[in-house]
């Protein structure tokens, strides 16, 4: 317990160090520096992202090497449904993986930076462990919440500029944060449920086999495989994990199939045919 404590301090020590860097003029850090390192890309990268300001407290948090896998994802993306799509599709999902982040620094759990995986998402190495189910709970939340807030901005654009092409990119976010409420685990919805009814994880598997039989797809069959062997590793977590008080469940569980509401029928609203 008390390393514990002593990892949690020296974490956030080290976050509020991060953030407390500036440049001697009093400004923020630049990122060019970093990006430069990528070449041509990077710099392309710089000059666009530059241009949008709300982004830089999100780079703020990247690495050299996410930033790598952040590229090459939009590139992969690219080859189907063009440059534009691909940058926003990519950055929908960074902002749900920032949603984490921010939890788990508020939280003091140490963190890495995002790494993206073409076709699968993004991922975040959570370097330290939640105390309790509640608290795993919240940090699934994060991602979700923060994601479903970038959908309903690109449908909120979408409804001024009557794009087609933002209301995909919103149908797009609000799909990518409902798949991730399915009650499987290492799906974010798994490890919320966790909290609530461990018996819930028995729904997912309910929902993500036939939907497999359905779809053949070879990412629902990782993540139902993740998912079953996630089973095993839980049974031997420590004594009281899992210990929620009731009244914390039912609220858990108003603000997961709330959400998950809030996310169907956002994706119902922005649902557009585009020829891709």
């Amino acid at each position: 317990m008390k390393d514990d404590r002593e990892r949690t301090l020296a974490n956030l020590r080290e976050v509020a160090q991060h953030d407390s860097q500036a440049t001697p003029d009093g400004s923020s850090r630049s990122l060019t520096a970093r990006l430069a390192r990528l070449g041509g890309i990077g710099l392309v990268l710089a000059v666009v992202l530059g241009k949008l300001k709300f982004v830089l407290p999100i780079l703020k948090v990247l690495k050299v090497s996410s930033l790598v896998t952040m590229v090459v994802s939009i590139w992969a993306y690219s080859m189907l449904w063009g440059w534009s799509f691909a940058a926003g599709f990519v950055f929908l999902i960074l902002i749900h993986e920032y949603g984490h982040l921010l939890v788990m620094r508020q939280l003091g759990i140490p963190a890495g930076a995002p790494t993206f995986i073409p076709f699968v998402g993004a991922v975040i190495a959570m370097k330290g462990y939640p105390r309790n189910a509640y608290v795993e709970a919240k940090v699934a939340f994060g991602g979700p919440i923060l994601g479903s807030a970038a959908a309903l901005v690109s449908l909120l654009i979408a409804l001024a500029a009557d794009s087609d092409f933002w209301r995909s990119l919103a149908f797009s976010g609000f799909m990518i944060n409902l798949f991730n409420l399915l009650p499987i685990s290492p799906l974010d919805g798994g490890r919320i449920v966790g909290a609530i009814h461990r018996g819930m994880w028995l729904i997912g598997f309910a929902i993500g086999i036939p939907a497999f039989l359905a779809t053949r797809s070879p990412i629902l069959f990782l993540i139902l495989l993740f998912g079953l062997l996630g089973l095993f590793r839980r049974h031997q977590q420590q004594p009281g994990y899992y210990d929620v008080p009731t009244s914390t469940r039912y609220v858990l569980a108003l603000a997961y199939f709330g959400l998950a509401a809030l996310l169907a029928a956002g994706a119902t609203f922005s649902h557009v045919e585009v020829a891709m």
